[in-house]
């Protein structure tokens, strides 16, 4: 399965939770967009699946697949409820202790949440006879890579992930594995 973050945003680019807000891309995120077409050459994909948020579903057409591209709500970004739009330094402002991880946000997902969202995705995926091309998310996909090892929603903490990355989850032998993490698109 390879899973591909959309391009850059103004509010990626400045560090706001981008959740439910339909934004575009950049130009740069357009340019990685056009740029992660060439990364993706080498597979042929069995199913194409994305967000239905302009800017996963603009990086899966600039990137060539739009024509093939299944849209799921279940990959839709995080719900950020009342922290839409703020950065973490202005959230920890008013709640120091706050980690989006474990406390969720206020009208918002808990991780808990997006992990149900997610395991309904990895169980179409894993009844897919080829491989499978994901455009989606920051966070939902740090979710989803936790998942897929069997580890609670929680621990996508651990996986950070930047705009235009491209990520490859599989199997070694019959263990679920990330076989590459956070792969920037060519400059």
């Amino acid at each position: 399965m390879v899973l591909v973050r959309h391009g850059e945003t103004e509010w990626s680019l400045t560090g706001r939770h981008t959740g439910k807000t339909d934004i575009p891309l950049t130009e740069e995120g357009r340019r990685q967009a056009h740029a992660l077409g060439a990364q993706l050459k080498p597979w042929k994909f069995a199913l194409v699946l994305t967000s239905p948020l302009q800017r996963a579903a603009e990086t899966c057409r600039l990137a060539g697949y739009a024509q093939h591209a299944q849209t799921r709500v279940e990959l839709m970004e995080w719900d950020y409820g009342r922290y839409e739009g703020m950065t973490t330094a202005q959230i920890t402002e008013a709640h120091r202790d706050w980690s989006l991880w474990r406390d969720g946000c206020p009208g918002g997902e808990m991780a808990t949440d997006v992990g149900r969202r997610v395991d309904r995705i990895i169980r179409e995926i894993r009844t897919t006879d080829g491989d499978v091309l994901i455009f989606a998310h920051g966070h939902v996909l740090r979710v989803l890579a936790a998942r897929w090892l069997a580890e609670p929603p929680k621990n996508g903490r651990h996986y950070m992930l930047q705009t235009a990355a491209l990520c490859v989850l599989g199997y070694e032998h019959t263990d679920a594995v990330i076989r590459r993490w956070n792969q920037p698109p060519p400059a």
